[in-house]
């Protein structure tokens, strides 16, 4: 029989006092409640009616750069303006109170850095930056927009006239260096990793929590971890990660 809600939240809770490196590992689905869709959600992900491969993988990017910017890009800026909601806020809050070491995420969103986290590790990039991909030369994500604004597709660089492309990390691209330093800080330091709003399916980021010895899920659907979890809650993310931070705060 399925535990009770306060007290799977109770026994959560005590597995965050005693743990001497708590962190969290967070997936679209924290994002779904700041009106961001998700990948993989039944009748709602994104996958289901786009297939990535076609306009916003590495291959397009390189193949067929116009494409890439009329179809994949676009995505990118709706993500701009959207805003965190109450997980995300509780999560900084949970940092600021030094309980939180940190976050690893899979989302580019920048939300968890909108609300006030700090210690972030975004692992598949994110949207503030984009460069050339000729000479390197780092840019302001706005300045691809308003290069494509002012018709001019691919962005290109003013130094060298290269593709300016965003610092998101595509499909077929290799990881970057934060998904290394996310793995070594949780294999070395993390004894409580909270799972939130990831399918845990997508690799390599599926493999993190194998390094760590407690895990506690937060994920609407089922994922290949909940065997293995403390505490597994099918609940939304934000009204969870709400109330586990008013008992902390008792």
């Amino acid at each position: 029989m399925e535990e009770k809600l306060d007290d799977r939240l109770n026994k959560t809770v005590e597995l965050i006092k005693k743990a001497k490196g708590f962190f969290a590992l967070t997936g679209a689905g924290i994002s779904t409640e700041s009106g961001l869709p998700d990948f993989r959600s039944p009748g709602t992900g994104i996958w289901e009616k786009v297939d990535p491969i076609k306009t916003s993988s590495a291959q397009v990017l390189k193949s067929n750069p116009r494409l890439f910017f009329e179809a994949g890009f676009k995505r990118f800026i709706t993500l701009q303006d959207a805003q965190p909601n109450k997980g995300h806020y509780a999560l900084a809050k949970m940092e600021k109170m030094n309980i939180l070491k940190g976050i690893v995420t899979q989302n580019i969103d920048g939300l968890h850095y909108k609300a006030g986290s700090r210690n972030i590790w975004e692992v598949h990039g994110h949207l503030r930056t984009g460069h050339c991909i000729e000479c390197g030369r780092s840019y302001p994500f706005e300045y691809m927009v308003e290069q494509l604004d002012h018709g001019h597709n691919p962005p290109f660089c003013e130094n060298c006239s290269g593709i300016v492309r965003p610092d998101v990390v595509l499909f077929g691209d290799p990881m970057g260096k934060a998904f290394f330093e996310a793995e070594r800080t949780l294999a070395n330091e993390c004894d409580l990793l909270l799972v939130v709003g990831s399918s845990l399916t997508v690799y390599p980021v599926a493999s993190l929590p194998q390094y760590v010895s407690k895990i506690v899920i937060i994920n609407l659907q089922p994922t290949p971890y909940d065997d293995r979890a403390e505490v597994v809650f099918r609940e939304k993310s934000g009204s969870i990660l709400s109330k586990l931070l008013q008992l902390l705060e008792k």
